[in-house]
């Protein structure tokens, strides 16, 4: 029986992650959170599940319980303020990952961001210079991980844009803001703009993270997480669809008529652009060569499509008795 660490349980990607394995294994699962309150899971389903409150930047008190973990699965992270970002997200989990029995451990499966890679899937250098708190600092970790005595058994997964959530588990950032979705497709479907990204399902995401659990890989060690290409012509005329809303022309918006709008709306303070902010605006082709779903590992697959997203967020349908927990906003998700 594999001793399993997950940290970030609480998060949107944590909770998919804690209620796959609670249901589909036998693992003894420690899942490490900072407040248990959060936790949404039906403990009581079996036995081998402990809960380990605590702080991240506390983790050096584990220290007898990391000896002992078979696979460590590290999705804690912070997403605001400088200080403690770059703390969470690279000191202490790198002290994490310096606490595991290099004898014990057999796999640690460490969550990046897509974000730091280029369409190719190699590091992106801008990441490092121009992206946000969050992306620089995973940028760092992961350069840092890969130094580490233990690097021969580190899996890194590279989530896309993450969907999910619902009345037990938060919502992503995304799926929070998808109920506002139908309000600006009013405009958006008459504008055909460039751009290109991938998505996936927390659940997707809990499938494979299950199977790399108890299928190690020998040989490739890194995946981008995301479903087929999408074009954002093509996600708007799906969702067009779905919202029953008709097209009846699209305005071409090439990228010098972009440029302009967009400087002149920064002008007139009506937006904000980050260095990010400008470098995404620029680079628009967020797609990656070989980014794999849970079908790449023979798993099931619950969100292919963005209706499957909209149908699983229960929009356009009957609302949820129960009313859903608030999206993701604490430091570690």
């Amino acid at each position: 029986m594999k001793r399993v660490l997950l940290t970030g349980a609480s998060g949107c990607i944590g909770h998919y992650i804690a209620e796959t394995l609670i249901a589909q294994s036998d693992c003894e699962l420690y899942l490490f959170v900072r407040d248990r309150q959060k936790l949404n899971l039906d403990l009581e389903r079996r036995s081998g599940i402990h809960i380990l409150e605590g702080d991240l930047r506390d983790i050096h008190q584990f220290r007898e319980v990391l000896e002992t973990i078979n696979c460590a699965i590290l999705t804690a992270a912070a997403w605001g303020g400088s200080k403690e970002t770059f703390d969470i997200n690279v000191t202490k989990t790198c002290m994490l990952m310096h606490l595991l029995d290099q004898e014990t451990c057999e796999q640690v499966i460490y969550f990046s961001t897509a974000s730091i890679l280029d369409r190719n899937s190699e590091i992106l250098r801008a990441a490092a210079h121009m992206g946000t708190d969050y992306i620089r600092s995973k940028y760092d970790c992961l350069n840092q991980l890969h130094r580490m005595p233990i690097a021969d058994r580190l899996t890194v997964l590279f989530p896309t844009i993450v969907l999910g959530g619902d009345e037990n588990k938060p919502y992503s950032h995304v799926s929070a803001g998808l109920p506002e979705v139908s309000k600006w497709l009013n405009l958006a479907r008459f504008i055909s703009v460039e751009g290109s990204f991938h998505f996936i399902h927390a659940q997707d995401i809990a499938e494979v993270t299950k199977y790399l659990l108890e299928n190690p890989p020998s040989e490739r060690r890194h995946y981008v997480l995301g479903t087929e290409p999408y074009t954002v012509d093509r996600a708007v005329s799906e969702l067009c669809r779905y919202f029953d809303k008709r097209i009846y022309f699209r305005f071409r918006l090439n990228r010098w008529l972009t440029d302009v709008m967009v400087e002149c709306l920064v002008r007139l303070g009506v937006v904000q652009m980050a260095a990010w902010d400008r470098f995404c605006l620029e680079y628009r082709d967020f797609t990656y060569t070989d980014a794999v779903t849970g079908q790449d590992f023979d798993c099931p697959v619950h969100c292919a499509t963005l209706t499957d997203a909209l149908k699983e967020r229960g929009l356009g349908q009957t609302s949820p008795s129960k009313a859903p927990l608030p999206p993701e906003d604490s430091p570690e998700d």
